[in-house]
């Protein structure tokens, strides 16, 4: 099984990147927050830790910056009815602390914004691995900052930005700043440039 890769960024869309690892091209599906560190890194040495799915027709390998990300994803691929590709969008919508306190609070609903996950699978999530993430050490989020942070992308959505900008804008915000419209605020001032 392949578990790190360490080479060359020779590509990077959307969602996926190309790394050469000995003048072998590698690619390798990966979160936003992952593409987003990656910007303007071509040509340069990366290193991520990967997880690979084996299917009976494909071999996808899966990115990620950290340890702790690809455990998370690994977490989540473990719950039935979950694949890698639903794990990575669940990724997508916000930083691992902050899924983490959601299913040790119980907040499906925070899940429910990736497309594919509907309300039964994201309360399956929350079942299964309440108790997983609930015991282990980390950063702790206060309870409101995930449905924060979703009411502020919403906002930023409603006034017209794409869900992905919006998103990248929000990652941008310091941790000080407190309050959907405060975040909106800065977010706005980024998106302004």
């Amino acid at each position: 099984m392949i578990s790190h890769l360490s080479g060359t960024l020779l590509f990077a869309s959307d969602r996926l990147i190309v790394v050469d690892v000995g003048g072998v091209g590698y690619k390798v599906r990966v979160a936003l927050d992952t593409l987003r560190a990656l910007r303007g890194v071509a040509d340069k040495k990366v290193s991520l830790w990967t997880h690979l799915v084996v299917r009976e027709d494909a071999l996808d390998l899966y990115g990620f910056q950290n340890e702790a990300e690809l455990e998370f994803f690994e977490m989540l691929i473990s719950v039935s009815g979950i694949g890698p590709k639903g794990a990575l969008g669940i990724l997508n919508v916000a930083p691992v602390d902050h899924l983490k306190e959601a299913i040790a609070q119980g907040d499906a609903s925070a899940l429910t914004k990736v497309s594919g996950i509907g309300s039964k699978s994201a309360q399956k999530i929350v079942l299964e691995l309440r108790e997983k993430v609930g015991g282990r050490e980390g950063v702790v989020v206060p309870a409101g900052m995930l449905r924060e942070e979703h009411d502020a992308i919403a906002g930023l959505v409603a006034l017209g930005f794409p869900e992905r900008e919006a998103r990248e804008a929000l990652k941008d915000v310091p941790a000080d700043i407190k309050g959907t419209s405060a975040r909106i605020k800065y977010a706005l001032k980024h998106l302004g440039k």
